[in-house]
């Protein structure tokens, strides 16, 4: 059979497939639903457990086992996703209700990984089995094929519960993102209550019932009155602080003891904080802090900042807020997969998604327990039925041939072929009208069941299976009824799994923080060698400048509120602010200027250093290697960023020379084949900084500059050329762009 050519538009087909795996990634991956609030990865893993019998009252199993079952069954993806959602549905710090009960290393607060899945151990928790998984052999939810059409999974959990804003969300799709912070559980059930009690309620009700976000970690959301606005409209930001509490000691010293943080500083961030108020110290913003300690246990968090006698606690704690991320915004999209498509949905929209689920769930739940009840009362009714003619049941068996004759005669009332004492029975035996279920249980009944009591007891049951098809048939066709039993369980869970909130909710006022003045003064700047750069007292060098010259490669002075420019052979300026740099003593080693700028000694050299004032104010000559030279005016480098490109540069080129030049009257350039050039410094053009510039001298190939230096007329400049002393103005005076003159020594 020959092979058929499809002709079609590439950009169609492109379109098309890639719309196709966006949606595959929003709806199949990324996204929770909002009936059950969870992503498919999360459902799988816990239906996984269900079935392989992981309950809370069972024994932990090994958590490679849930992955690898989860994983060959369910989902057609990598060991770590599965593995990664079950240790987070785990952590109480990063879910509102833990899911899953996790027994080993499971990570912590601070952000340490969880141990390996063949270290780990795991089982559903109480609230995961009772609220939900439960009824799931009531056919209370669609189940659909597997990856490969080998088993079956439920297509949405039955959860009782708004699970997307109890334990909230967090998914990063193709195209969109979702993000929904956790709440308390007995507010949300209050609110759902609140809801199916008026369903005309407004965001604003529900949130009388609602307060805001309830975080497991705790902390203070300070934008009260911005909520109603985010949960109307499903976006916005929450402001969020850490709690800081005041420690009083003896000798009247306190402590500032953080002792819940934000939520969006877990894992590494909490390092960070700590290395961000260090930072704080070590740059003279405040001096206030003596010490900090990090005491955090499975007790809770604990970080300590000693503070000095006398410290000013509130600016301190504002400087906190202001400088590091114990003040922090929890960004919200509630975005989720409504009725198979994804949609940012608000407060009472969510709310209203769940409660229909849940009248489809107890609508399915009712109507499979209410067949099964009409099912007992058949039988049921055939048994009663069949005490009262028992005697003629037995005169049918003993007289049947077979099975079948003794069906036939209690359903049909057939007696061809059955021998009966006498005519009365036959008679008797052809009016029997049981059904096929009620004479099947008549045939598997014992003979105990004749006894007095036991029949006494299946009038009972009887009863009582009657009154049940009464309960149900009113829960199915009365709205009340229905949403009376819901709100039932409701309030269960509530009182079974409720706690206290843990996250305040209020209008605090922006925290200001005045940074103290800094006093302005002349320092002199040093940088070495190898790059380890200090301040130092003006009055100190000016006593030692002899020993300060013989020891440090550039020296100059310059007000302390200004920064220095690092000009590399790369073609890059670094900035350096002088007020991150040490204020030191003489014999003090200083800061490597690596580590206060974006310079890297590895990567480029430093071929000049000065103060921004000085630079902004002149003009400056570069110089490359393969002879490009140009003049840039100094307020060009006059900006804000760390580092900028100082010049252009042409492939496999680098600059030799960055100098002042504003006092110098002659460029003299020097190649390695020994070709000396001295021109007049108004020859080379004024360019930007982003050019590349004009040819200094006309090399041969092989050619380059090594050393390019600017001398004034009126001084002897003498530099050490092939072991000899060569005197710089007495280079015979030619023209920019010429060969130059071959120097032979």
């Amino acid at each position: 059979m020959e092979g058929q050519i499809i002709r079609t538009e590439y950009s169609e087909l492109m379109q098309k497939s890639y719309i196709d795996y966006a949606m595959s990634v929003i709806v199949s991956r990324a996204l929770p639903d909002v009936r059950d609030g969870l992503k498919p990865v999360q459902r799988r893993t816990l239906y996984d457990m269900y079935e392989l019998g992981i309950r809370y009252d069972r024994p932990y199993r090994k958590c490679a086992r849930i992955v690898g079952d989860t994983m060959g069954k369910y989902h057609p993806h990598g060991d770590s996703s599965i593995y990664d959602a079950l240790v987070v549905m785990a952590q109480d710090f990063k879910k509102g209700q833990p899911l899953v009960d996790g027994h080993g290393n499971f990570g912590s607060i601070e952000g340490d990984g969880a141990a390996a899945m063949r270290y780990t151990e795991a089982r559903l928790e109480k609230i995961t089995q009772e609220v939900y998984l439960s009824d799931m052999d009531k056919n209370v939810v669609d189940f659909v094929p597997n990856f490969d059409e080998t088993e079956k999974e439920p297509e949405v959990l039955p959860v009782r519960i708004p699970n997307l804003l109890l334990n909230g969300a967090e998914g990063i799709a193709v195209g969109m993102a979702t993000s929904i912070p956790p709440h308390n559980l007995g507010e949300i059930v209050d609110a759902v209550k609140a809801y199916m009690k008026n369903n005309d309620i407004t965001v604003k009700g529900l949130m009388k019932y609602i307060k805001g976000p309830d975080f497991p970690t705790g902390g203070i959301v300070t934008n009260k009155d911005e909520l109603l606005k985010i949960y109307e409209t499903g976006t916005g930001k929450i402001k969020l602080r850490g709690k800081v509490e005041v420690e009083k000691l003896k000798g009247g010293k306190v402590n500032l003891v953080i002792t819940e943080i934000p939520y969006t500083m877990m894992g590494a961030n909490i390092g960070k904080f700590l290395n961000d108020v260090a930072a704080l110290v070590e740059s003279k913003k405040t001096s206030d802090i003596i010490d900090i300690s990090n005491q955090s246990s499975k007790e809770g968090i604990r970080i300590v900042l000693e503070l000095k006698k006398g410290a000013d606690v509130e600016n301190l704690k504002n400087m906190l807020y202001k400088k590091t991320r114990l003040e922090d915004t929890f960004g919200v999209n509630m975005l989720a997969v409504a009725d198979g498509r994804p949609e940012t949905l608000s407060l009472k929209q969510v709310i209203e998604h769940h409660v229909e689920f849940q009248f489809e769930v107890c609508t399915r739940k009712y109507r499979t327990l209410l067949d099964k009840e009409l099912e007992k009362k058949e039988v049921q009714e055939g048994l009663i039925k069949a005490c009262d003619v028992i005697d003629l049941i037995i005169e049918i068996l003993r007289g049947s041939k077979n099975q079948k004759q003794v069906k036939d005669c209690l359903t049909l009332g057939i007696t061809e072929g059955i021998r009966f004492k006498t005519k009365t029975s036959e008679k008797a035996a052809k009016k029997l009208q049981f059904t096929q279920r009620q004479a099947t249980a008549i045939l598997e009944m014992r003979l105990y069941k004749l006894i007095g009591l036991e029949i006494e007891a299946l009038l009972e049951e009887h009863e009582a299976t009657l009154k049940n098809i009464a309960n149900y048939e009113d829960i199915l066709n009365n709205y009340d009824s229905m949403a009376q039993v819901v709100m039932e369980d409701l309030e269960k869970t509530k009182k079974t799994y409720g706690r206290k909130r843990r996250t305040v909710i209020e209008n605090a006022e922006e925290a200001v923080f005045e940074e103290k003045k800094i006093e302005e003064m002349e320092v002199c700047f040093l940088m070495d060698r190898f790059g380890y750069a200090k301040t130092m007292d003006k009055n100190i060098y000016e006593r030692n400048k002899e020993t300060v010259h013989e020891e440090y490669k550039y020296v100059f002075t310059c007000m302390n509120t200004d920064k220095v420019c690092l000009f590399t052979d790369k073609g890059q300026m670094h900035t350096v602010k002088l007020l991150d740099l040490p204020m030191a003593k003489l014999r003090d080693k200083g800061t490597p200027v690596d580590n206060v700028s974006n310079y890297s000694s590895a990567q480029e050299r430093i071929l000049y250093v000065a103060a921004m004032e000085s630079v902004k104010n002149s003009v400056l000559m570069f110089v490359t290697k393969k002879g490009m030279t140009k003049q840039v005016k100094g307020e060009e480098f006059d900006v804000v960023k760390r580092t900028i490109a100082s010049t252009k540069l042409g492939e496999d080129d680098e600059v030799i020379m960055v100098q002042q030049c504003d006092t110098m009257d002659y460029l003299v350039l020097q190649s390695k084949d020994g070709y000396f050039l001295r021109f007049l410094k108004e020859e080379v053009p004024e360019k930007k900084k982003a050019a590349v510039g004009v040819r200094a001298m006309k090399m041969a190939d092989t050619d380059y500059l090594e050393n390019a230096y600017l001398v004034e007329s009126r001084m002897e400049y003498s530099v050490e050329y092939k072991g000899k002393q060569m005197t710089l103005n007495k280079v015979k005076l030619g023209k920019r762009d010429t060969k130059g003159t071959k120097v032979r020594i």
